[in-house]
């Protein structure tokens, strides 16, 4: 009996801290630093959400061609995520879209940023493509500041909707956490979050049945060539067309060093038409029009100039002579300068030299621009004056436009240039070549269309060094139809010159058109 009456206390006692057991699973006994926690956790979600909706939607219209265009503007970051779920980056992203298109699925839908790498997309968004345009002189010089926007009767909005793009670190957009922001520094680390962000952008706008392009300048050019790669592999989103503007895909051609002697072959017509420009050059070259100059540039440069780097101490000495004569006749330095510096002028030295006896130096961006020497005796270019001549002016009245105009408001800094500290080229002792990745693009996909954009005074990006890089890709002969060139009389920004702008509007309309079989 004592024994049963054990077992029964032993049994009900098991079963009454098993039931508190399992009621405290239920619902534990109150613990302060797990409520602040829970409530932490839920305020970060809830913040995670917020993130996801905030955006600004407008109302604006324009008129181009005689036709008058509603569209709606949206301002807004949108949160890229990793595998689980967690917000990494927000990226900022102005998007133009027609109101009332018959046919969503007809209408083509462009991704467009900038270069650097660390610029913000506003070059083009406000010199270009959008519809609102800096207001400067009619040849892009610049003007005194207070600055104004004007209406961009030369907008492509009448051809494609338009999302604008800010890469890491740039615009509004930043790491979630600032540490990680380095993890976003490179080309294939660039590539890889701007192409999900095209990935998020199309499926939440139900766009994956539009015809889709990318335009890029200068580093941006880079970056669309990496992302065609990018959207095909992680994707499967093939592209109809690519619009390149001032194109660096091989950096071989644009930076020297010990050994490389292409680029001093690559920027010599460059230097051609910038002495043209600034009459430097001797009579008879100076009457004749700019394309008969750089014919004659381009064929020195390819021949009897190549062939004298190439050979080096080789070269024949009773040649030599004929060759600084010749250059120098070119290029519009003196014989002695361009000896003593072993026939290999540096842009930025050339930049400093050009016109040193009116102690001024010419702009990087664009080589038409010219501003005053502080130091006469300096060996290179002090700074930009193209650069000098625009920047302030995109920056007050991008900054205006946003807040006025289209509603966003943010108080943090709007990077229109921001330091992206130690980029990762991914090219060890090699130089960074996304050419290869353009051509497997091409060769994948052979209805994509590539239209190249380069500008005769752009030193940044000469246009030489681009036909060499597509000369120089390797693709089936077939393909070589899908690419397109077009040459503009001004630098970098070719756009900022009206008549060049009027005439990029016409060029890349065209391209749309027939890229998306319209």
């Amino acid at each position: 009996m004592f024994r049963r009456l054990f077992t029964t206390l032993l049994i009900t006692s098991l079963s009454c801290n098993l039931a508190i057991s399992q009621e405290a699973k239920k619902d534990p006994a109150p613990n302060p630093e797990e409520k602040t926690e829970e409530k932490t956790k839920g305020k970060a979600d809830a913040k995670d959400e917020k993130k996801e909706d905030k955006k600004s939607e407008t109302e604006h219209s324009i008129t181009l061609g005689g036709q008058k265009i509603e569209f709606t503007a949206t301002a807004g970051t949108l949160p890229l995520k990793d595998a689980e779920g967690k917000t990494t980056a927000d990226i900022f992203y102005i998007a133009y879209v027609k109101k009332g298109a018959p046919d969503t699925a007809a209408r083509p839908l462009t991704f467009s940023f900038n270069g650097g790498p660390g610029s913000s997309s506003v070059w083009m968004h406000m010199g270009l493509l959008g519809p609102k345009r800096v207001k400067l002189r009619d040849d892009g010089f610049a003007v005194p500041p207070p600055y104004q926007l004007v209406e961009n009767e030369y907008s492509l909005l009448d051809e494609t909707d338009l999302v604008f793009i800010d890469p890491v670190g740039t615009g509004y957009s930043r790491a979630a956490k600032p540490e990680d922001a380095k993890n976003f520094f490179g080309l294939n680390e660039d590539a890889k979050s701007i192409g999900e962000f095209i990935r998020l952008y199309v499926t939440k706008h139900s766009r994956w049945p539009s015809p889709k392009f990318l335009i890029g300048e200068s580093y941006g050019t880079t970056r669309a060539a990496a992302l065609s790669g990018e959207l095909l592999r992680s994707h499967r989103m093939n592209l109809n067309g690519i619009m390149l503007v001032s194109t660096v895909l091989n950096f071989q051609t644009l930076w020297g060093g010990s050994g490389n002697d292409l680029p001093h072959v690559l920027y010599l017509p460059s230097f051609a038409a910038t002495a043209w420009y600034h009459k430097k050059l001797p009579a008879d070259l100076q009457k004749k029009p700019l394309p008969e100059v750089l014919a004659e540039a381009e064929t020195f440069a390819s021949g009897d100039y190549n062939r004298a780097l190439l050979l080096g101490g080789a070269f024949p000495a009773e040649q030599r002579a004929a060759i600084v004569k010749k250059m120098s006749r070119l290029i519009g330095l003196s014989e002695a300068y361009i000896d003593g510096a072993n026939l290999r002028v540096s842009m930025s030295r050339f930049n400093a030299e050009l016109l040193r006896d009116q102690r001024l130096v010419v702009g990087r961006f664009d080589s038409r621009y010219t501003s005053t020497m502080r130091d006469p005796l300096g060996d290179g270019a002090e700074r930009d004056p193209s650069a000098d001549a625009v920047f302030s002016a995109f920056a007050s009245t991008f900054n205006h436009y946003i807040r006025n105009d289209l509603k966003f408001e943010d108080d943090r800094p709007y990077n229109i240039l921001a330091s992206v500290g130690k980029w990762n080229w991914d090219a060890e002792n090699e130089f960074a070549d996304v050419s290869e990745t353009l051509a497997e693009s091409l060769s994948t996909n052979p209805f994509l269309k590539v239209h190249v954009s380069n500008g005769y005074y752009d030193m940044a990006t000469p246009y030489f060094a681009s036909r060499y890089t597509f000369n120089h890709l390797i693709v089936h002969p077939d393909l070589n139809k899908n690419i397109t060139h077009d040459d503009y009389t001004a630098g970098h920004m070719m756009y900022l010159n009206i008549p060049d702008l009027k005439k990029q509007k016409t060029d890349l309309a065209k391209f749309i058109r027939a890229s998306s079989g319209q």
